[in-house]
Protein backbone atom coordinates (compact mmCIF):
# COMPACT_ATOMS: atom_id res chain seq x y z
CA UNK A 1 0.00 0.00 0.00
CA UNK A 2 1.12 3.83 -0.99
CA UNK A 3 3.06 5.30 2.17
CA UNK A 4 2.23 8.92 0.81
CA UNK A 5 -1.26 10.71 1.70
CA UNK A 6 -3.82 10.79 -1.16
CA UNK A 7 -4.38 14.26 -2.60
CA UNK A 8 -7.58 13.93 -2.71
CA UNK A 9 -10.70 11.85 -1.00
CA UNK A 10 -14.32 10.07 -2.71
CA UNK A 11 -16.95 8.90 -0.70
CA UNK A 12 -19.35 6.62 -2.85
CA UNK A 13 -21.45 3.20 -1.98
CA UNK A 14 -20.22 1.46 -4.73
CA UNK A 15 -17.37 2.20 -7.18
CA UNK A 16 -17.21 0.09 -10.19
CA UNK A 17 -13.40 -0.44 -12.08
CA UNK A 18 -13.67 -0.22 -15.94
CA UNK A 19 -15.68 0.88 -18.73
CA UNK A 20 -16.64 -1.05 -20.65
CA UNK A 21 -19.66 -3.30 -21.74
CA UNK A 22 -19.37 -5.36 -18.16
CA UNK A 23 -18.59 -2.05 -16.25
CA UNK A 24 -21.15 0.00 -17.15
CA UNK A 25 -23.97 -3.18 -17.10
CA UNK A 26 -22.36 -3.06 -13.24
CA UNK A 27 -22.76 0.36 -12.56
CA UNK A 28 -25.93 0.47 -14.31
CA UNK A 29 -27.38 -2.37 -12.19
CA UNK A 30 -26.15 -1.03 -9.04
CA UNK A 31 -27.58 2.34 -9.32
CA UNK A 32 -30.76 0.47 -10.27
CA UNK A 33 -30.67 -1.75 -7.36
CA UNK A 34 -31.05 1.47 -4.93
CA UNK A 35 -27.52 2.10 -4.68
CA UNK A 36 -27.18 5.73 -3.70
CA UNK A 37 -23.51 6.91 -5.35
CA UNK A 38 -22.11 5.12 -8.06
CA UNK A 39 -18.86 6.04 -9.13
CA UNK A 40 -17.10 4.05 -12.46
CA UNK A 41 -13.31 5.27 -13.12
CA UNK A 42 -11.30 4.23 -16.12
CA UNK A 43 -7.58 4.65 -16.63
CA UNK A 44 -7.97 5.43 -20.06
CA UNK A 45 -8.50 8.70 -21.40
CA UNK A 46 -12.73 9.63 -22.06
CA UNK A 47 -11.41 9.54 -26.18
CA UNK A 48 -10.90 5.83 -25.76
CA UNK A 49 -14.27 5.30 -23.60
CA UNK A 50 -15.89 2.02 -23.90
CA UNK A 51 -12.01 -0.25 -23.46
CA UNK A 52 -12.54 -4.06 -26.42
CA UNK A 53 -16.40 -3.47 -25.98
CA UNK A 54 -16.00 -0.48 -28.35
CA UNK A 55 -14.52 -2.47 -30.95
CA UNK A 56 -16.66 -5.41 -31.00
CA UNK A 57 -19.08 -6.08 -33.93
CA UNK A 58 -22.46 -6.08 -30.65
CA UNK A 59 -22.78 -9.24 -31.14
CA UNK A 60 -24.70 -11.29 -28.32
CA UNK A 61 -25.59 -14.70 -28.21
CA UNK A 62 -28.50 -15.67 -26.18
CA UNK A 63 -31.31 -18.26 -25.42
CA UNK A 64 -34.84 -17.48 -27.53
CA UNK A 65 -37.80 -18.83 -28.18
CA UNK A 66 -37.94 -17.95 -32.16
CA UNK A 67 -38.69 -14.47 -34.27
CA UNK A 68 -41.43 -13.70 -32.17
CA UNK A 69 -39.29 -13.66 -28.88
CA UNK A 70 -36.69 -11.14 -30.98
CA UNK A 71 -38.44 -8.78 -33.05
CA UNK A 72 -39.67 -6.83 -30.00
CA UNK A 73 -36.25 -6.40 -29.76
CA UNK A 74 -34.99 -5.16 -32.63
CA UNK A 75 -35.39 -1.82 -34.78
CA UNK A 76 -34.22 -2.91 -38.35
CA UNK A 77 -37.29 -5.29 -39.20
CA UNK A 78 -40.77 -4.43 -41.02
CA UNK A 79 -43.27 -6.70 -41.58
CA UNK A 80 -42.36 -7.67 -45.17
CA UNK A 81 -39.12 -8.96 -43.89
CA UNK A 82 -40.56 -10.70 -41.32
CA UNK A 83 -42.28 -12.55 -43.42
CA UNK A 84 -38.82 -13.89 -44.76
CA UNK A 85 -37.14 -14.70 -42.44
CA UNK A 86 -35.85 -17.79 -40.99
CA UNK A 87 -34.93 -18.04 -37.30
CA UNK A 88 -35.47 -21.26 -35.31
CA UNK A 89 -35.62 -21.35 -31.42
CA UNK A 90 -32.12 -21.27 -29.80
CA UNK A 91 -32.46 -23.37 -26.56
CA UNK A 92 -30.48 -23.40 -23.06
CA UNK A 93 -30.02 -26.98 -24.36
CA UNK A 94 -28.76 -25.44 -27.65
CA UNK A 95 -26.27 -22.81 -25.67
CA UNK A 96 -24.84 -25.12 -23.32
CA UNK A 97 -24.49 -28.01 -26.12
CA UNK A 98 -22.39 -25.56 -27.99
CA UNK A 99 -20.28 -23.97 -24.80
CA UNK A 100 -19.55 -27.70 -24.00
CA UNK A 101 -18.50 -28.30 -27.16
CA UNK A 102 -16.74 -25.33 -28.30
CA UNK A 103 -14.55 -25.68 -24.81
CA UNK A 104 -14.36 -29.18 -24.70
CA UNK A 105 -16.09 -29.31 -21.34
CA UNK A 106 -13.94 -27.17 -19.63
CA UNK A 107 -15.57 -24.64 -18.35
CA UNK A 108 -17.09 -23.87 -14.67
CA UNK A 109 -20.45 -25.29 -14.81
CA UNK A 110 -22.32 -23.37 -12.28
CA UNK A 111 -20.82 -20.15 -14.46
CA UNK A 112 -22.10 -21.82 -17.80
CA UNK A 113 -25.29 -22.05 -16.38
CA UNK A 114 -25.77 -18.22 -14.90
CA UNK A 115 -24.49 -17.20 -18.05
CA UNK A 116 -26.87 -19.04 -20.28
CA UNK A 117 -30.07 -19.26 -17.99
CA UNK A 118 -29.75 -15.37 -17.34
CA UNK A 119 -28.79 -14.58 -21.05
CA UNK A 120 -32.74 -13.85 -22.32
CA UNK A 121 -33.61 -12.00 -19.21
CA UNK A 122 -30.46 -9.77 -19.02
CA UNK A 123 -30.48 -8.91 -22.88
CA UNK A 124 -34.22 -7.45 -22.57
CA UNK A 125 -32.54 -5.67 -19.58
CA UNK A 126 -30.35 -3.83 -21.70
CA UNK A 127 -33.00 -3.25 -24.30
CA UNK A 128 -35.14 -1.76 -21.21
CA UNK A 129 -32.22 0.70 -20.63
CA UNK A 130 -31.71 2.05 -23.95
CA UNK A 131 -29.53 -0.60 -25.70
CA UNK A 132 -30.48 -0.80 -29.66
CA UNK A 133 -30.57 -4.11 -30.64
CA UNK A 134 -30.76 -5.33 -34.34
CA UNK A 135 -30.99 -8.42 -36.36
CA UNK A 136 -27.86 -8.77 -37.33
CA UNK A 137 -28.41 -9.65 -41.15
CA UNK A 138 -25.26 -8.31 -42.40
CA UNK A 139 -23.06 -11.13 -40.10
CA UNK A 140 -25.70 -13.69 -39.01
CA UNK A 141 -27.59 -14.53 -42.21
CA UNK A 142 -27.33 -15.46 -45.66
CA UNK A 143 -30.45 -14.82 -48.05
CA UNK A 144 -31.31 -17.74 -49.89
CA UNK A 145 -33.75 -18.87 -52.06
CA UNK A 146 -35.17 -15.50 -51.07
CA UNK A 147 -35.35 -15.81 -47.81
CA UNK A 148 -33.05 -15.15 -44.59
CA UNK A 149 -31.47 -17.82 -43.29
CA UNK A 150 -29.75 -17.31 -39.83
CA UNK A 151 -27.27 -19.20 -38.74
CA UNK A 152 -24.91 -20.67 -35.74
CA UNK A 153 -27.21 -19.89 -32.96
CA UNK A 154 -26.91 -15.99 -33.38
CA UNK A 155 -29.02 -13.52 -34.75
CA UNK A 156 -28.52 -10.09 -32.43
CA UNK A 157 -26.10 -7.16 -32.78
CA UNK A 158 -26.41 -3.76 -31.05
CA UNK A 159 -26.73 -1.09 -33.63
CA UNK A 160 -23.82 0.13 -34.83
CA UNK A 161 -22.04 -2.53 -33.57
CA UNK A 162 -19.94 -1.91 -30.44
CA UNK A 163 -19.67 2.08 -31.05
CA UNK A 164 -23.61 2.07 -30.68
CA UNK A 165 -23.64 -0.44 -27.53
CA UNK A 166 -21.08 2.08 -25.47
CA UNK A 167 -23.00 5.01 -26.72
CA UNK A 168 -26.50 3.83 -25.65
CA UNK A 169 -24.56 2.78 -22.23
CA UNK A 170 -23.25 5.95 -21.14
CA UNK A 171 -26.78 7.47 -21.87
CA UNK A 172 -28.18 5.01 -18.99
CA UNK A 173 -25.50 5.66 -16.86
CA UNK A 174 -25.98 9.36 -16.88
CA UNK A 175 -30.07 8.50 -16.88
CA UNK A 176 -29.27 6.56 -13.49
CA UNK A 177 -26.55 9.38 -11.85
CA UNK A 178 -23.84 7.44 -12.39
CA UNK A 179 -20.62 9.53 -12.29
CA UNK A 180 -18.00 8.41 -14.45
CA UNK A 181 -14.12 9.71 -14.28
CA UNK A 182 -11.32 9.02 -17.05
CA UNK A 183 -7.91 8.95 -16.53
CA UNK A 184 -8.12 7.49 -13.48
CA UNK A 185 -6.65 4.03 -12.91
CA UNK A 186 -6.95 1.90 -9.82
CA UNK A 187 -3.71 0.89 -7.50
CA UNK A 188 -4.58 -0.48 -4.65
CA UNK A 189 -7.71 -2.46 -3.06
CA UNK A 190 -7.41 -1.31 0.75
CA UNK A 191 -9.85 -4.12 3.31
CA UNK A 192 -10.72 -3.53 6.49
CA UNK A 193 -8.28 -5.07 8.69
CA UNK A 194 -10.72 -6.21 11.11
CA UNK A 195 -12.85 -7.88 8.88
CA UNK A 196 -11.28 -8.40 5.66
CA UNK A 197 -14.10 -6.68 4.00
CA UNK A 198 -12.95 -4.27 1.01
CA UNK A 199 -12.87 -0.56 2.94
CA UNK A 200 -11.41 2.11 -0.44
CA UNK A 201 -9.65 2.14 -3.40
CA UNK A 202 -6.20 4.25 -4.14
CA UNK A 203 -6.19 5.37 -7.48
CA UNK A 204 -4.11 7.80 -9.78
CA UNK A 205 -5.36 10.65 -12.30
CA UNK A 206 -3.96 11.31 -15.32
CA UNK A 207 -1.04 13.73 -13.71
CA UNK A 208 0.09 10.95 -10.85
CA UNK A 209 -2.29 12.78 -8.28
CA UNK A 210 -3.38 9.65 -5.77
CA UNK A 211 -7.26 9.75 -5.02
CA UNK A 212 -8.77 7.55 -2.16
CA UNK A 213 -12.16 6.19 -2.76
CA UNK A 214 -14.37 4.99 0.46
CA UNK A 215 -16.53 2.75 -0.78
CA UNK A 216 -18.99 -0.27 0.54
CA UNK A 217 -18.57 -2.45 -2.78
CA UNK A 218 -15.57 -2.59 -5.39
CA UNK A 219 -16.76 -3.76 -8.77
CA UNK A 220 -13.58 -5.14 -11.01
CA UNK A 221 -14.51 -4.85 -14.92
CA UNK A 222 -11.45 -3.98 -16.15
CA UNK A 223 -10.23 -6.25 -18.91
CA UNK A 224 -7.46 -8.88 -19.03
CA UNK A 225 -4.65 -8.73 -20.42
CA UNK A 226 -4.24 -9.27 -23.76
CA UNK A 227 -2.43 -5.54 -24.92
CA UNK A 228 0.77 -6.50 -22.19
CA UNK A 229 3.02 -7.53 -24.64
CA UNK A 230 5.14 -9.01 -21.45
CA UNK A 231 1.79 -10.82 -20.03
CA UNK A 232 0.98 -12.23 -23.40
CA UNK A 233 4.40 -13.92 -23.76
CA UNK A 234 4.08 -14.87 -20.18
CA UNK A 235 1.05 -16.75 -20.05
CA UNK A 236 0.02 -17.36 -23.73
CA UNK A 237 3.63 -18.16 -24.41
CA UNK A 238 6.29 -17.15 -26.82
CA UNK A 239 5.59 -15.37 -29.77
CA UNK A 240 2.34 -13.75 -28.56
CA UNK A 241 4.20 -10.89 -27.61
CA UNK A 242 4.03 -10.04 -31.69
CA UNK A 243 0.39 -10.79 -32.10
CA UNK A 244 -2.20 -7.85 -32.93
CA UNK A 245 -3.90 -6.00 -30.72
CA UNK A 246 -7.63 -5.84 -31.58
CA UNK A 247 -8.90 -3.38 -29.50
CA UNK A 248 -8.14 -1.03 -26.72
CA UNK A 249 -4.60 -0.63 -25.71
CA UNK A 250 -5.32 -0.02 -22.20
CA UNK A 251 -6.36 -3.70 -21.18
CA UNK A 252 -2.93 -4.31 -19.38
CA UNK A 253 -3.72 -6.66 -16.65
CA UNK A 254 -2.84 -4.16 -13.85
CA UNK A 255 -6.27 -5.11 -12.17
CA UNK A 256 -5.64 -8.61 -12.49
CA UNK A 257 -2.78 -8.43 -10.48
CA UNK A 258 -3.98 -6.01 -8.29
CA UNK A 259 -6.77 -8.41 -6.71
CA UNK A 260 -4.66 -11.56 -6.93
CA UNK A 261 -2.12 -9.37 -4.55
CA UNK A 262 -4.11 -7.18 -2.62
CA UNK A 263 -7.09 -9.70 -1.79
CA UNK A 264 -5.65 -12.83 -2.21
CA UNK A 265 -8.04 -13.49 -5.00
CA UNK A 266 -8.13 -17.21 -6.36
CA UNK A 267 -6.95 -17.52 -10.03
CA UNK A 268 -8.83 -19.59 -12.71
CA UNK A 269 -9.84 -20.52 -16.01
CA UNK A 270 -6.94 -20.81 -18.59
CA UNK A 271 -4.27 -18.49 -18.71
CA UNK A 272 -2.89 -19.69 -21.66
CA UNK A 273 -5.67 -19.09 -23.56
CA UNK A 274 -7.35 -16.30 -25.58
CA UNK A 275 -10.16 -14.94 -27.98
CA UNK A 276 -8.06 -14.39 -31.24
CA UNK A 277 -9.04 -13.90 -35.06
CA UNK A 278 -7.74 -13.61 -38.34
CA UNK A 279 -7.06 -10.11 -38.56
CA UNK A 280 -5.15 -7.91 -41.06
CA UNK A 281 -1.97 -7.76 -41.58
CA UNK A 282 -1.75 -4.19 -42.57
CA UNK A 283 -3.53 -3.33 -39.00
CA UNK A 284 -1.65 -1.16 -36.43
CA UNK A 285 0.39 -3.84 -34.17
CA UNK A 286 0.11 -2.44 -31.05
CA UNK A 287 -3.99 -0.89 -30.88
CA UNK A 288 -6.76 -0.96 -32.81
CA UNK A 289 -8.37 1.74 -34.76
CA UNK A 290 -11.02 3.30 -33.30
CA UNK A 291 -12.92 4.34 -36.73
CA UNK A 292 -12.27 1.36 -38.72
CA UNK A 293 -12.55 -0.74 -35.03
CA UNK A 294 -13.73 -4.49 -35.60
CA UNK A 295 -13.31 -4.13 -40.12
CA UNK A 296 -9.76 -5.32 -39.20
CA UNK A 297 -11.65 -8.81 -38.62
CA UNK A 298 -11.06 -11.13 -41.64
CA UNK A 299 -13.39 -14.36 -41.13
CA UNK A 300 -14.86 -15.14 -44.58
CA UNK A 301 -12.21 -18.00 -44.42
CA UNK A 302 -15.06 -20.58 -44.87
CA UNK A 303 -15.25 -18.87 -48.48
CA UNK A 304 -12.07 -20.02 -49.39
CA UNK A 305 -8.78 -21.42 -48.44
CA UNK A 306 -6.01 -20.10 -46.06
CA UNK A 307 -2.45 -20.96 -47.05
CA UNK A 308 0.48 -19.89 -45.40
CA UNK A 309 4.14 -18.36 -46.19
CA UNK A 310 5.61 -22.00 -46.92
CA UNK A 311 2.41 -22.54 -49.61
CA UNK A 312 1.03 -24.76 -47.24
CA UNK A 313 -2.77 -25.27 -46.17
CA UNK A 314 -2.86 -25.42 -42.35
CA UNK A 315 -6.45 -25.92 -41.27
CA UNK A 316 -9.84 -26.73 -41.88
CA UNK A 317 -11.50 -23.45 -42.91
CA UNK A 318 -14.50 -25.94 -42.49
CA UNK A 319 -14.33 -27.38 -39.91
CA UNK A 320 -17.97 -25.65 -38.32
CA UNK A 321 -19.81 -22.86 -38.52
CA UNK A 322 -17.70 -19.28 -38.36
CA UNK A 323 -19.08 -18.44 -34.90
CA UNK A 324 -17.66 -22.00 -33.81
CA UNK A 325 -14.30 -21.45 -35.47
CA UNK A 326 -12.68 -17.55 -35.84
CA UNK A 327 -11.95 -16.70 -31.79
CA UNK A 328 -9.19 -19.67 -32.38
CA UNK A 329 -8.11 -19.58 -36.20
CA UNK A 330 -5.71 -16.35 -34.84
CA UNK A 331 -3.73 -18.53 -32.58
CA UNK A 332 -3.12 -21.21 -35.54
CA UNK A 333 -1.84 -18.37 -37.54
CA UNK A 334 0.33 -17.23 -35.19
CA UNK A 335 2.25 -20.56 -35.08
CA UNK A 336 2.55 -20.46 -38.69
CA UNK A 337 5.77 -18.50 -39.98
CA UNK A 338 6.34 -15.07 -39.78
CA UNK A 339 2.76 -15.44 -37.82
CA UNK A 340 0.91 -14.61 -41.35
CA UNK A 341 -1.18 -16.37 -43.82
CA UNK A 342 -3.08 -15.97 -46.85
CA UNK A 343 -6.89 -16.04 -47.72
CA UNK A 344 -7.60 -16.67 -51.00
CA UNK A 345 -10.91 -16.98 -53.20
CA UNK A 346 -11.88 -17.04 -56.43
CA UNK A 347 -15.01 -15.63 -58.74
CA UNK A 348 -17.45 -17.94 -56.96
CA UNK A 349 -16.53 -16.89 -53.41
CA UNK A 350 -15.23 -13.22 -53.77
CA UNK A 351 -19.22 -11.98 -53.68
CA UNK A 352 -20.09 -13.68 -50.60
CA UNK A 353 -17.19 -11.56 -48.34
CA UNK A 354 -18.98 -9.01 -46.40
CA UNK A 355 -18.58 -5.47 -46.95
CA UNK A 356 -17.61 -4.57 -43.72
CA UNK A 357 -14.95 -6.68 -43.28
CA UNK A 358 -13.55 -6.37 -46.70
CA UNK A 359 -14.37 -3.06 -48.51
CA UNK A 360 -11.79 -1.50 -50.90
CA UNK A 361 -11.12 1.16 -48.44
CA UNK A 362 -10.10 -0.89 -45.44
CA UNK A 363 -8.20 -3.81 -46.91
CA UNK A 364 -5.43 -4.21 -49.22
CA UNK A 365 -6.48 -6.70 -51.72
CA UNK A 366 -3.96 -8.85 -54.28
CA UNK A 367 -5.90 -9.99 -57.37
CA UNK A 368 -4.49 -11.79 -60.38
CA UNK A 369 -6.40 -13.38 -63.35
CA UNK A 370 -4.67 -16.56 -62.60
CA UNK A 371 -3.76 -18.75 -59.93
CA UNK A 372 0.31 -18.70 -60.72
CA UNK A 373 0.02 -15.00 -60.96
CA UNK A 374 -1.32 -14.62 -57.44
CA UNK A 375 1.71 -16.54 -56.17
CA UNK A 376 4.29 -14.05 -57.96
CA UNK A 377 2.58 -11.44 -56.06
CA UNK A 378 2.23 -12.51 -53.09
CA UNK A 379 5.94 -13.39 -53.25
CA UNK A 380 7.14 -10.40 -54.72
CA UNK A 381 5.39 -8.11 -51.90
CA UNK A 382 4.02 -9.74 -49.28
CA UNK A 383 6.52 -12.46 -47.83
CA UNK A 384 4.95 -15.64 -49.74
CA UNK A 385 8.23 -18.02 -49.51
CA UNK A 386 7.25 -21.13 -51.80
CA UNK A 387 5.31 -19.74 -54.43
CA UNK A 388 5.45 -22.76 -56.68
CA UNK A 389 4.17 -24.75 -53.67
CA UNK A 390 1.31 -22.57 -53.06
CA UNK A 391 0.30 -23.28 -57.04
CA UNK A 392 0.14 -27.06 -56.00
CA UNK A 393 -1.41 -26.26 -52.97
CA UNK A 394 -4.31 -24.61 -54.62
CA UNK A 395 -4.38 -27.57 -57.74
CA UNK A 396 -4.40 -30.96 -55.36
CA UNK A 397 -7.36 -28.95 -53.03
CA UNK A 398 -9.14 -28.50 -56.67
CA UNK A 399 -8.69 -32.25 -57.42
CA UNK A 400 -10.02 -33.19 -54.28
CA UNK A 401 -12.76 -31.27 -54.44
CA UNK A 402 -13.56 -32.36 -58.16
CA UNK A 403 -13.21 -35.77 -56.40
CA UNK A 404 -15.91 -35.50 -53.96
CA UNK A 405 -18.12 -34.40 -56.56
CA UNK A 406 -18.42 -37.09 -58.64
CA UNK A 407 -19.16 -39.32 -56.04
CA UNK A 408 -21.34 -36.82 -53.95
CA UNK A 409 -23.29 -34.81 -56.78
CA UNK A 410 -26.67 -34.80 -55.23
CA UNK A 411 -24.88 -32.18 -52.82
CA UNK A 412 -25.69 -28.60 -52.63
CA UNK A 413 -23.36 -25.94 -51.20
CA UNK A 414 -24.92 -23.89 -48.62
CA UNK A 415 -23.35 -21.15 -46.84
CA UNK A 416 -26.18 -21.21 -43.67
CA UNK A 417 -25.72 -24.74 -42.48
CA UNK A 418 -22.83 -27.30 -42.49
CA UNK A 419 -23.64 -28.71 -46.66
CA UNK A 420 -20.91 -31.27 -46.46
CA UNK A 421 -18.84 -30.35 -49.38
CA UNK A 422 -15.68 -31.60 -48.83
CA UNK A 423 -12.18 -32.22 -50.09
CA UNK A 424 -12.98 -36.00 -48.33
CA UNK A 425 -13.73 -38.46 -50.90
CA UNK A 426 -12.70 -42.49 -51.87
CA UNK A 427 -10.80 -41.62 -54.56
CA UNK A 428 -8.70 -38.08 -52.85
CA UNK A 429 -8.71 -37.01 -48.98
CA UNK A 430 -6.19 -34.13 -48.00
CA UNK A 431 -4.30 -34.62 -45.11
CA UNK A 432 -5.74 -31.25 -44.14
CA UNK A 433 -9.07 -31.65 -45.05
CA UNK A 434 -11.74 -29.08 -45.78
CA UNK A 435 -14.93 -30.61 -44.10
CA UNK A 436 -17.96 -28.17 -45.72
CA UNK A 437 -18.07 -25.38 -47.54
CA UNK A 438 -15.58 -26.58 -50.30
CA UNK A 439 -15.82 -25.03 -53.29
CA UNK A 440 -13.05 -25.18 -55.78
CA UNK A 441 -10.52 -21.91 -56.36
CA UNK A 442 -10.11 -22.15 -60.12
CA UNK A 443 -12.31 -19.55 -61.66
CA UNK A 444 -10.44 -15.98 -62.03
CA UNK A 445 -10.54 -13.34 -60.64
CA UNK A 446 -8.87 -14.27 -57.95
CA UNK A 447 -8.11 -12.85 -54.81
CA UNK A 448 -6.05 -12.99 -51.55
CA UNK A 449 -5.14 -10.70 -48.58
CA UNK A 450 -2.71 -11.15 -45.91
CA UNK A 451 -3.93 -11.69 -42.52
CA UNK A 452 -2.20 -11.99 -38.77
CA UNK A 453 -3.54 -12.59 -35.43
CA UNK A 454 -5.16 -10.59 -33.86
CA UNK A 455 -5.55 -11.17 -29.96
CA UNK A 456 -8.96 -10.27 -28.72
CA UNK A 457 -9.38 -11.23 -25.12
CA UNK A 458 -7.91 -13.37 -22.59
CA UNK A 459 -9.74 -16.32 -20.70
CA UNK A 460 -7.53 -16.38 -17.62
CA UNK A 461 -8.91 -14.48 -14.78
CA UNK A 462 -10.59 -14.21 -11.27
CA UNK A 463 -12.53 -16.95 -9.44
CA UNK A 464 -16.17 -15.77 -8.50
CA UNK A 465 -19.60 -17.10 -6.83
CA UNK A 466 -21.91 -17.75 -9.83
CA UNK A 467 -24.74 -16.93 -7.87
CA UNK A 468 -23.53 -13.16 -6.65
CA UNK A 469 -20.20 -12.43 -9.10
CA UNK A 470 -18.65 -12.21 -5.79
CA UNK A 471 -14.52 -12.69 -6.36
CA UNK A 472 -13.30 -15.99 -3.71
CA UNK A 473 -10.41 -15.50 -2.17
CA UNK A 474 -7.55 -18.38 -1.84
CA UNK A 475 -9.41 -19.81 1.60
CA UNK A 476 -12.32 -20.50 -1.17
CA UNK A 477 -14.59 -17.85 0.76
CA UNK A 478 -16.07 -14.47 -1.16
CA UNK A 479 -14.32 -11.11 0.19
CA UNK A 480 -17.07 -9.42 1.60
CA UNK A 481 -17.52 -6.13 -0.68
CA UNK A 482 -15.42 -7.39 -3.81
CA UNK A 483 -17.04 -8.04 -6.99
CA UNK A 484 -16.09 -9.28 -10.66
CA UNK A 485 -17.46 -8.99 -14.30
CA UNK A 486 -16.30 -8.91 -17.99
CA UNK A 487 -12.90 -10.04 -18.94
CA UNK A 488 -11.69 -10.66 -15.56
CA UNK A 489 -13.90 -13.48 -14.97
CA UNK A 490 -11.99 -16.65 -15.19
CA UNK A 491 -13.53 -19.94 -16.04
CA UNK A 492 -16.21 -19.94 -18.80
CA UNK A 493 -14.00 -20.32 -21.86
CA UNK A 494 -10.84 -22.58 -22.91
CA UNK A 495 -9.09 -22.29 -26.09
CA UNK A 496 -12.16 -21.19 -27.91
CA UNK A 497 -15.93 -19.60 -27.39
CA UNK A 498 -19.11 -19.66 -28.59
CA UNK A 499 -19.50 -16.63 -31.26
CA UNK A 500 -21.33 -13.51 -28.79
CA UNK A 501 -21.01 -15.08 -25.86
CA UNK A 502 -18.27 -12.29 -24.44
CA UNK A 503 -21.20 -9.33 -24.83
CA UNK A 504 -23.85 -11.35 -23.44
CA UNK A 505 -20.98 -12.96 -20.21
CA UNK A 506 -20.29 -9.16 -19.47
CA UNK A 507 -23.74 -8.22 -19.07
CA UNK A 508 -24.94 -11.01 -17.03
CA UNK A 509 -22.48 -10.72 -14.81
CA UNK A 510 -21.90 -7.21 -14.88
CA UNK A 511 -25.90 -6.84 -13.67
CA UNK A 512 -25.10 -9.59 -10.88
CA UNK A 513 -22.33 -8.17 -9.69
CA UNK A 514 -24.46 -4.73 -9.67
CA UNK A 515 -27.26 -6.22 -7.71
CA UNK A 516 -24.91 -7.83 -4.88
CA UNK A 517 -22.91 -4.83 -4.18
CA UNK A 518 -25.92 -2.29 -4.23
CA UNK A 519 -26.99 -5.01 -1.88
CA UNK A 520 -23.90 -5.32 0.16
CA UNK A 521 -23.37 -1.15 0.70
CA UNK A 522 -27.12 -1.77 1.95
CA UNK A 523 -26.35 -4.10 4.56
CA UNK A 524 -28.62 -7.08 2.89
CA UNK A 525 -28.05 -10.51 1.81
CA UNK A 526 -27.37 -12.17 -1.27
CA UNK A 527 -29.67 -14.10 -1.08
CA UNK A 528 -32.06 -11.28 -1.83
CA UNK A 529 -30.65 -11.21 -5.50
CA UNK A 530 -33.98 -12.73 -7.07
CA UNK A 531 -36.40 -10.04 -5.69
CA UNK A 532 -34.43 -7.57 -6.95
CA UNK A 533 -33.79 -9.06 -10.53
CA UNK A 534 -37.43 -9.34 -10.90
CA UNK A 535 -37.58 -5.40 -10.55
CA UNK A 536 -34.99 -4.65 -12.97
Amino acid sequence: MASTSPSSTIDCDVVVVGGGNAGFSAAISAAQSGSGRVLLIDKCPEEWAGGNSHFTAGAFRTVHHGLKDIIPLVNNVDTGTTNIIDLAPYTRDDFLADLSRITHGRFEPELGKTLIEESNDTVKWLARNGVRFQLSFNRQAYKIDGRFKFWGGMCLKTEDGGKGLILDHQRAAKKHGVTVLYSTAAKNILLDSRTGAFESLLASDKDGNSLLINAKAVILAAGGFEANPRMRSQYLGPGWDLAYVRGTPYNTGECLEMAIRDVSAKQAGQWSGCHSVAWDANAPANTGDREISNEFTKSGYPLGITINNLGERFFDEGSDIRNYTYAKFGRAILAQPQGTAFQVWDSKGIPWLRDEEYRDEIVHKIRASTIEELAQKCAQSYGLENPRQFVETVKEYNNAIYQHRKEFGDLKWDPAVKDGLSTQSSKKSLKVPKSNWALTVDEGPFLAVKVGCGVTFTFGGLAVDPKTAGVISLTGRTVPGVFCAGEMVGGIFYENYPGGSGLTSGAVFGRKAGINAALHSAGKAAGTTQRVLSRL
